[in-house]
């Protein structure tokens, strides 16, 4: 069973599950969600708490002796396994499946780690595992649903923010939920009376958002110009190398230009299916691919080519503006002329 972070808790009051499955790239919904399971968890008399860092020492054998035996006076137990961030290879997959046969009703077992590819989650261990309990997917909220993420917040904290308040909390928060959590605090301390507005929040706080990549990616697809502009500029003011912005965009550039090719003799939807698009990436791909043409996408990857050249030979010449001009030829579907340059 899936179930997003937010429903934790409500689903916590009806069942306690004996696994439970903390994915996701968002330290501060683990975090939390981990806290909420072992705090519910001491309430029905698991008293006893175990975490292991699941690494090449990993001693194997505390952990399955952990999970294996009766606890003292039939206490319960907590078992908390934080996997690497390099994923899970064979060896881990093979304990994961051994912890999973021999755990015991009175232990209560809680595997943390990061974003799930869908390799695996079709591997043997995490089905295991998730047939039996509970999978928590603690993804950041995207930009659509970070308002609402933002307005749960607040009526938790007892704060009541308007239309304009939460899209600047939301906005300047985006991809840092941990800064959302303190500003939401040190808003509550400084306005007792929980009344939060545009001009209470602009004096109280500064932008405390943080992107990256795929970020800027995601928003060109879409057509969103401005934001994608927005996310270019404080990529670069944080100092991003942008060579490896242009790489990662490189690779966008070639699988539309893939898919563009593909539309020739099949419908979206075909390709959707045959090239296994995540269904979130559906929408991006549909609004990029109605934009441009296969003409359009060569000319955008011959200016990519262009910029490349310029970051990697002639180190006295920034790059940032022919990207911004990169940019907005890609979200808004019209290319610029090729910004001429000299090779060093």
């Amino acid at each position: 069973m899936r179930i997003f972070a937010d429903k934790l808790a409500a689903q916590l009051q009806r069942q306690l599950h004996p696994i439970y499955l903390l994915f996701g790239a968002e330290p501060l919904l683990i975090q939390e969600s981990s806290e909420l399971i072992k705090k519910t968890a001491s309430q029905q008399g698991y008293t006893e708490h175990y975490r292991f860092d699941i690494s090449a020492q990993t001693p194997w054998d505390e952990i399955f002796e952990a999970c294996n035996a009766m606890s003292l006076f039939s206490e319960r137990k907590t078992i908390e396994l934080a996997l690497p961030e390099s994923g899970v290879n064979v060896a881990i997959a093979k304990n994961l499946i051994a912890i999973h046969e021999i755990l015991t009703p009175d232990t209560l077992l809680i595997i943390v780690g990061s974003k799930l590819t869908k390799a695996q989650e079709n591997a043997k261990w995490f089905k295991a595992l998730n047939g039996q309990g509970v999978w928590v997917s603690c993804l950041t909220p995207d930009i659509q649903r970070l308002p609402q993420f933002v307005q749960q917040r607040c009526y938790a904290l007892h704060l009541q923010a308007d239309t304009e308040a939460l899209q600047m909390l939301a906005q300047w928060h985006e991809g840092n939920l941990l800064a959302l959590n303190q500003s939401l605090e040190k808003l509550k301390l400084l306005y007792p009376d929980g009344q939060l507005t545009l001009v209470r929040i602009e004096s109280a706080l500064s932008r405390h958002n943080h992107f990256n990549a795929f970020h800027w990616i995601d928003a060109m697809l879409a057509g969103k110009n401005k934001r994608s502009q927005r996310i270019l500029r404080q990529l670069s003011a944080e100092g991003v190398e942008p060579v490896i912005l242009l790489r990662t965009l490189q690779k966008e550039l070639n699988t539309l230009l893939t898919y563009q090719k593909a539309l020739q003799s099949m419908s979206l939807h075909q390709l959707f299916d045959q090239y296994r698009v995540w269904n979130n990436k559906r929408p991006l791909y549909t609004a990029a691919l109605n934009r441009h043409s296969m003409d359009s996408l060569y000319q955008l990857w011959r200016q990519l080519a262009n910029i490349e050249v310029i970051a990697k030979t002639d180190y006295d010449t920034p790059v940032w503006p022919q990207m911004m001009q990169l940019t907005l030829s890609l979200s808004q579907g019209q290319v610029f002329p090729n910004t001429p340059f000299t090779q060093a």
